[in-house]
C-alpha cells in the first residue's frame, strides 16, 4: 500500500491505498446532465499512463512521428503536454488539501479540470490535484505526477487476487442502472440507462473487435453480446462469407471453441492484464483475444436469471415481493465512440487503409445511433 505526499513539504495527501488497473471508463463523459457515481473503490488508485489535461496541442501542430513515439497512430482532437502519469482516487481518500472554487474550469455543474489543478496542499499551498464532479463525469480526484510523490506505507494490503477469487467474489456490474440528473437525485428511478461502465467497456472491446475482424464480417453470440456489438460490426464491416466469429471464455469457462477466431476475455480488475486460454494439446491457429473489464465479462457469461413474476394481473393474495425485476432500458444500446475512437487510434493496426477510413469517417454514424 501506498500513502502520496506533496513533493514540496512531504505533507500526505490520501489514506493508504492500493493499485488497481484504470478503468475503461475513467476519462468518459457520459449522457447530458447526469450525474455520475465516484470513479474509483475507496481505499484504491490507479496510474494514467499517457499525458492528460492542460496544455492541449492540436492535431496541426503535431508532427505524425512524434505521435506515433507516443502510441497514438491516427490524427485526434489535440495532444496533451502535461506531465505523464497522473494518478486518480476517491475524493474521499484525499488528505490536507483545500478545493480552490475559482478553478472550476467551463464546467456548468462543478468542476471539470480544464483550468488545471484546482486543489492545494493545505501546509505550503502547492498546486496538487484536479477535483472533478461536473455533470456527465465521474467524480474522482487526479493527483498531479509532478506535485506528488508515492511512499510505501506498512499495513494489511489487499494482495492479488487470482482468477477464481474473482469468480468467487462475483463482482460485476449490472447492464443498466438508474442515473439521476444533477442535483435531483430523487429522480433516478424515472428512468433506467445502459450502465456506463458497458458502453465504455463495448467501445474499447469494439476497436480490438475490427483489428481482429482483418475486414471481414463477425458474428458474436446471441444474447446481450450480439445486443452489444452486432449492430456496429455489421455496420462498419462488409456482409457475408467469409465470417469470424467471436465467442466469450475466459476462467470457469469451458475449453476454447476451435472454430472460434476472436475470443472475448477478461482483464483482471487488479492488473489489467488480459486472461490467456491454456494451450490446446493440438496445435490449433491463435485466436485474437479481445479484452472486456472483468465486471462486464462476468454478467455476460454468468447472467442472472429474472425470477418469475405473474404473466398479468395483481400478484396473488399472499405473496410478497421485494425484488422486482431490472426495468428494461428501451433505448438501443449505443457504443461510446470516444472511447471507441480512443483506442482504436493507439492500436497500431489503425495504419490500414480500410481501418483508417473507419476512423476518419466515424462521425457520420452517429447520426444513426451506432454509436
Amino acid at each position: 500500500m501506498f500513502v502520496f505526499v506533496c513533493v514540496r513539504c512531504g505533507t500526505e495527501l490520501t489514506a493508504p491505498l492500493s493499485q488497481v488497473a484504470l478503468p475503461a471508463h475513467a476519462r468518459q463523459q457520459y449522457g447530458n446532465g447526469l450525474q455520475l457515481p465516484v470513479l474509483m473503490a475507496s481505499g484504491t488508485f490507479a496510474v494514467e499512463l499517457e499525458p492528460w489535461g492542460p496544455p492541449w496541442r492540436r492535431w496541426e501542430e503535431t508532427d505524425p512521428d512524434e505521435a506515433a513515439a507516443r502510441g497514438i497512430y491516427a490524427p485526434v482532437h489535440a495532444l496533451s503536454d502535461s506531465a505523464p502519469g497522473a494518478v486518480v482516487i476517491a475524493p474521499g481518500d484525499t488528505r490536507g488539501t483545500v478545493l480552490i472554487p475559482e478553478r472550476r474550469g467551463s464546467a456548468c455543474c462543478g468542476f471539470d479540470g480544464g483550468d488545471g489543478p484546482n486543489t492545494a496542499c493545505a501546509a505550503c499551498g502547492l498546486l496538487v490535484a484536479s477535483r472533478i464532479d461536473d455533470c456527465s463525469l465521474w467524480q474522482a480526484v487526479w493527483l498531479a505526477p509532478n506535485a506528488v510523490r508515492r511512499l510505501p506505507v506498512e499495513g494489511a494490503d489487499t494482495g492479488l487476487l487470482s482468477w477464481a477469487d474473482l469468480l468467487a467474489e462475483g463482482a460485476g456490474v449490472p447492464p443498466s442502472e438508474p442515473i439521476a440528473p444533477w442535483g435531483q437525485p430523487f429522480r433516478a428511478s424515472d428512468r433506467w440507462h445502459w450502465s456506463p461502465q458497458w458502453v465504455a467497456a463495448a467501445g474499447q472491446a469494439l476497436a480490438h473487435l475490427l483489428v481482429a475482424s482483418q475486414g471481414r464480417a463477425v458474428a458474436v453470440q446471441d444474447g446481450l453480446t450480439a445486443k452489444m456489438f452486432q449492430h456496429a460490426l455489421d455496420t462498419l464491416l462488409p456482409a457475408g462469407p467469409p465470417t469470424r466469429r467471436a465467442v466469450l471464455t475466459g476462467p470457469g469457462q469451458p475449453a476454447r471453441d476451435t472454430d472460434a477466431d476472436i475470443l472475448l476475455v477478461p482483464s483482471h480488475p487488479q492488473t489489467g492484464t488480459t486472461w490467456t486460454p491454456t494451450a490446446p494439446a493440438a496445435p490449433t491457429a491463435p485466436a485474437y483475444l479481445v479484452p472486456l473489464p472483468f465486471g462486464v465479462w462476468l454478467p455476460l457469461v454468468s447472467p442472472e436469471p429474472q425470477l418469475p413474476v405473474p404473466a398479468s394481473g395483481p400478484i396473488p393474495d399472499g405473496v410478497l415481493r421485494d425484488d422486482p425485476p431490472t426495468p428494461n432500458v428501451h433505448d438501443a444500446f449505443r457504443i461510446d465512440w470516444t472511447v471507441f475512437q480512443r483506442t482504436l487510434t493507439r492500436l497500431p493496426a489503425v495504419r490500414t487503409p480500410w481501418l483508417r477510413e473507419i476512423h476518419d469517417n466515424l462521425t457520420q454514424h452517429i447520426p444513426t445511433g451506432l454509436l
